[in-house]
């Protein structure tokens, strides 16, 4: 397996890991490589003008680079993950071998625009695979043109064994963030961005915090609109915590800190919507019960009463409702945290998730 990715500053040129060899390709002086790795979007609603102007040019780059890598080595097949712009690199690159396009989330908020529905009904045409995260995802871009029973959806997975409770590291993140010992936490983890839903937590929290007097929320990640978000909570500083940005390999301390976690993923008013948020596999394999909206692919790892709580999008009330009786019940929140890590070992890990994804190329590659 090679994995062809664009370059950016402090991206290295090459790397192998576990035995698959990842590769950068240039395709602007390097301030101006603004594409890919959270950075192409405002808020997640809005291109930034820099992407926008520099997108002729990646696609470009990003199609020879694509050439000449099934030039050079044999491949059975090229998987282009985001329709937008990735699809149209291959499907225009006239491969001679299959390809399949993957779908994650923002991209199909894009595909979905009206001036790039020609160019995706394209690409789609020539593929033929169509993977995604999230049911909903798969049937809207489906309707722009794509067979539905050459569509697979398939949830992403998550590393069991680094993301796993241990008691003996609880402290090291509370320490860190001046939170006791036996104070109650809640965690979210993400972009400051409107998919996430944040906003409707900040609205849960006044109230949460007022009947839960050792309550703790912690929201990790760093985004647009996370100056915003702090000062809406200003005056609960002390038990309202920003870290910012949470690096990955202190990011499972994190989770073991909490004692449950929160997503509250909207659609957001330009219709962009998460499909299953990596966090939310990182915290079932943590051992927390989950709160969440149960849109998009949430409900394909998260099922309401089970590993946690699905509440309606945009609902405050409901979101503090089922807050409050995670927040109430230490039993319920062992249980439904138990079960999620089961759930996490049982079918998500990254082992489980790739024999879905092997059996859906050799389809893909069967004549």
């Amino acid at each position: 397996m090679t994995v062809l990715a664009p370059h950016a500053p402090g991206v290295e040129k090459i790397w192998e890991d576990q035995g698959v060899e990842t590769l950068t390709f240039r395709y602007a002086p390097e301030s101006f490589e603004v594409l890919g790795y959270g950075r192409s979007l405002s808020a997640d609603e809005a291109v930034r003008w820099r992407a926008g102007a520099v997108t002729p040019f990646y696609v470009l780059a990003a199609r020879r680079a694509v050439r000449r890598q099934v030039r050079e080595r044999t491949f059975d097949l090229v998987h282009a993950h985001w329709i937008v712009p990735n699809g149209f690199v291959v499907a225009g690159a006239s491969l001679a071998i299959p390809f399949a396009i993957g779908l994650h989330g923002s991209d199909v908020f894009l595909a979905e625009r009206q001036g790039v529905r020609s160019l995706v009904a394209a690409s789609l045409r020539r593929a033929r695979l169509l993977t995604g995260c999230s049911p909903e995802l798969v049937d809207r871009v489906c309707r722009l043109g794509f067979d539905q029973s050459r569509a697979h959806v398939i949830p992403y997975g998550v590393d069991t064994e680094q993301f796993r409770p241990d008691g003996g590291r609880r402290g090291i993140w509370r320490e860190r963030l001046q939170i006791g010992e036996s104070d109650l936490v809640v965690l979210t983890i993400g972009r400051m961005v409107s998919k996430k839903g944040f906003p409707f937590l900040l609205d849960a929290i006044p109230t949460l915090l007022e009947r839960f007097p050792t309550a703790h929320f912690v929201f990790g990640g760093e985004g647009d609109r996370l100056e915003e978000f702090r000062q809406r909570v200003a005056a609960w500083a002390g038990r309202v915590h920003f870290p910012g940005v949470v690096l990955r390999d202190t990011l499972p301390d994190l989770y073991r800190t909490a004692d449950l976690f929160v997503l509250p993923a909207v659609h957001d008013a330009k219709g962009n919507v998460d499909g299953l948020p990596n966090v939310i596999l990182e915290a079932m394999a943590s051992g927390l019960p989950v709160v969440a909206s149960g849109i998009s692919g949430i409900p394909l790892a998260v099922t309401d009463g089970v590993e946690g709580q699905l509440v309606p999008e945009k609902d405050s009330a409901a979101l503090g409702q089922a807050l409050n009786r995670l927040m109430t019940n230490q039993e319920l929140r062992l249980k439904q945290g138990e079960t999620g890590r089961r759930k996490a070992e049982r079918e998500l890990t990254w082992t489980a998730v790739a024999a879905r994804y092997r059996q859906a190329y050799q389809e893909a590659v069967t004549p």
